[in-house]
C-alpha cells in the first residue's frame, strides 16, 4: 500500500500548511520561555546578604547599628556644672564625741563643706546621741541647727546638748548626724 501525501498546491493547501508552521513555530517559543524562567513576569524579590548586621533594639529605641537620627538633641554637661542633691550628709563630717560629767552635756564638732564652687546652701542639721549598748535606737538628746555656707567653703561648730539630770552613771553612747537638708540660697 502507498502513502500519498498530500501537498497543497492550491491556496486553500498553503494556508493550512503556514497555520501548522505558525503554531508550532508558537509552541515551540512557549517551551523555550518556560524552560529558560520568561514566560510569565513574576515579582522581583530583593534578598539582602546574609552579611548584613541584624538591627538590635536599645534603650533609646534606636538600632545601635545604624546612625541615630539627625534630628535627636545631644547634651554633655559642662564641666562647670555641678548635680544638687538636697541631702547634704556626703558634705558633712563629725568629729569629738564626747560627754562631760561636769556639765552634763553632750558634743559633736560637726564640719561642712560645700562642693559647689558657685552656689551658697543652707543646711538644716541634726545631730542625735544615741544610747550604743544596747543600740536600741533610742537617743539621750538631739540638737538642731541651719547652718550657711558659701561657695568651697568650709564651717565647723560644735553640736551640744544638755542632759536634764542632776546625777547620771555609767552609759554607752555614739554621736549620729541624722539630717543635713541641703537648700540653695
Amino acid at each position: 500500500m502507498k502513502h500519498h501525501a498530500r501537498t497543497g498546491t492550491g491556496a486553500r493547501g498553503g494556508t493550512r500548511k503556514g497555520i501548522r508552521v505558525a503554531v508550532a513555530a508558537g509552541l515551540t517559543l512557549a517551551a523555550v520561555a518556560t524552560v529558560g524562567g520568561c514566560a510569565f513576569g513574576r515579582p522581583r524579590v530583593v534578598v539582602p546578604p546574609s552579611y548584613y548586621p541584624t538591627p538590635t533594639s536599645t534603650s533609646t529605641g534606636y538600632s545601635t547599628d545604624y546612625p541615630t537620627p539627625s534630628y535627636e538633641p545631644t547634651y554633655s554637661p559642662s564641666p562647670t556644672q555641678e548635680t544638687y542633691d538636697p541631702d547634704g550628709r556626703a558634705d558633712v563630717s563629725g568629729s569629738n564625741c564626747d560627754f562631760s560629767n561636769s556639765l552634763r552635756q553632750f558634743t559633736y564638732t560637726v564640719s561642712i563643706t560645700n562642693p559647689s564652687s558657685t552656689d551658697t546652701y543652707s543646711y538644716d542639721m541634726a545631730v542625735n546621741w544615741m544610747k550604743a549598748k544596747p543600740a536600741d535606737g533610742k537617743a539621750y538628746g538631739l540638737h538642731e541647727r541651719s547652718i550657711t555656707v558659701g561657695p568651697g567653703a568650709t564651717e565647723t561648730y560644735t553640736a551640744k546638748y544638755t542632759v536634764n539630770q542632776s546625777s547620771i552613771g555609767q552609759f554607752w553612747y555614739t554621736c549620729q548626724i541624722t539630717r543635713a537638708h541641703k537648700t540653695r540660697m
